[in-house]
């Protein structure tokens, strides 16, 4: 049988399809099934009943398995968009790497040295978007939940930090995306992700710290701490200025 062709969304989404379910336990696992729909919050994870992906195409030939709608927002797509959602991926790659990965197929070869400086948005169009922009920081702040809880928390308290229950500039993502570089496989890990913000408060940009999955320690990857985003002349802000104000770094 011959590999299909690493960017065919079509060929990817019809196989994601044929797994709804699993797929669904997958990245959506917060959700249920309810007949032949599996419910949940949103893209995103959160508990609820908004959003609903068809599991299997209807017997007259009306309605195809992966297909979803969010009631409550009036989104729709397919289960590669609720990868690329779930994840906060915008390079196509990234989300075709991601779905070959849980499919257990092979990763295509490493791009050309001539295409690495760009990547393509995903969709039909091949515009390049960069992935390091303000706006995706501010898309993965908006996908990460409070840190109270979460593995962030663990790993701030083996850390000597004890004071931390009003940081609202620290979230917590548990399957936050990681690639070493351009040609390494995607991986997910959970992580600390703090906000840059300007004067007025606006998100700049985020640091990402990864975290080992009993968050005691950093993920064991080559770089577990990236930052993202317009950071220049940027902060992370803990608390509010007043006649004093102490800046850290290290």
């Amino acid at each position: 049988m011959t590999d299909m062709p690493p960017w065919d969304a079509a060929d990817l989404a019809r196989r994601l399809a044929e797994n709804a379910e699993a797929v669904c336990r997958h990245y959506l696992s917060a959700g249920r099934r309810h007949g032949n729909y599996w419910l949940v919050g949103d893209v995103h994870n959160t508990p609820g009943r908004s959003l609903y992906v068809r599991l299997h195409g209807g017997p007259d030939g009306r309605g195809r398995a992966g297909k979803w709608t969010d009631g409550a927002t009036g989104q729709h797509g397919d289960l590669l968009d609720i990868i690329r959602e779930n994840l906060g991926l915008l390079d196509f790659r990234d989300v075709a790497d991601e779905a070959r990965r849980f499919l257990c197929l092979p990763q295509p070869a490493p791009r050309p040295a001539s295409d690495r400086s760009s990547s393509h948005a995903f969709g039909h169009d091949a515009t390049p978007q960069a992935s390091g922009t303000a706006d995706a920081a501010r898309r993965l702040w908006a996908m990460s939940r409070p840190m109270a809880g979460t593995l962030a928390e663990i790993w701030l308290c083996h850390r000597d930090l004890s004071r931390l229950r009003d940081l609202p500039s620290l979230r917590f993502h548990p399957d936050c995306y990681y690639r070493a570089d351009a040609d390494s496989p995607t991986e997910t890990w959970p992580a600390l992700i703090a906000a840059v913000t300007d004067l007025d408060g606006s998100i700049t940009g985020v640091h990402r710290t990864w975290l080992a999955r009993d968050g005691k320690d950093k993920a064991p990857v080559e770089m577990p701490r990236r930052a993202m985003g317009d950071l220049l002349g940027h902060a992370v802000r803990f608390g509010a200025a007043s006649d004093v104000l102490a800046a850290g770094e290290g």
